[in-house]
């Protein structure tokens, strides 16, 4: 399997210092999105293209669709983690102050998340829980439950594109690489805006692993164009 993991354009988290919790791209991400596209659109085939529900993330994979000539499937388990409904409408300011603090956090605090929000074990859960039902489906399964690196396949050759989140898209790579969870990610794995990472399958022995080729590519942008 060949599995590129797209991070979405840069959103605008708070127009008018309103921050919102499920943003639009901003005109520079909507570049950005078309750019990515343009990239991937010279790939010679690809098989399926999935992507988060979040407006930002079906912003991004709306050029990428349509350079490559693919529909998006849109899969719930993609999302972000989700923020405190109370954050959406709430002045910049005041989410800018608890994400500052937030830095100072204890490690159970940390797991539990963000108070009123998606703690970040049941965020984990819901990735790898969707990713694992989906490529199920497409016959890419454990080979073991006591190891789960090693995987078995009916076909090799299938190539996907994911569209999704800095943290989502953290949680894939850090599952298929058979890593265990932090609950910073999302440090783990940088990736700035429109970011390509790359994941291919490799023989071991009688499974197949996943290989890291590539972390939050951007060569498809202007160094003036690199958000994160």
């Amino acid at each position: 399997m060949d599995l590129f993991l797209i991070r979405h354009g840069q959103p605008d988290w708070a127009p008018d210092r309103i921050a919102r919790n499920n943003p639009d791209l901003t005109e520079l991400g909507r570049e950005q999105a078309q750019r990515v596209g343009h990239r991937l659109g010279s790939l010679d085939r690809v098989d399926e293209l999935w992507a988060s529900p979040m407006n930002r993330a079906q912003q991004t994979s709306g050029p990428v669709g349509t350079e490559l000539s693919v529909d998006a499937e849109t899969h719930q388990w993609l999302q972000e983690l989700k923020s405190p409904p109370e954050w959406d409408g709430s002045p910049q300011e005041e989410v800018e102050r608890i994400l500052i603090e937030s830095q100072f956090r204890t490690m159970d605090e940390m797991w539990n998340g963000w108070p009123g929000g998606e703690t970040f074990r049941a965020f984990h859960e819901r990735v790898v829980t969707g990713l694992e039902e989906t490529l199920d489906s497409h016959g890419i399964h454990p080979m073991q439950e006591d190891h789960r690196a090693l995987w078995g396949l009916d076909d090799p050759d299938k190539r996907v594109i994911i569209v999704a989140h800095a943290g989502t898209n953290a949680v894939v790579l850090g599952h298929l690489l058979g890593l265990d969870p932090v609950p910073w990610e999302w440090e783990r794995f940088r990736q700035p805006h429109t970011g390509v990472s790359r994941l291919t399958m490799v023989r071991v022995s009688t499974g197949w692993a996943f290989s890291l080729r590539q972390l939050g590519d951007v060569a498809h942008l202007h160094p003036g164009m690199v958000t994160v």
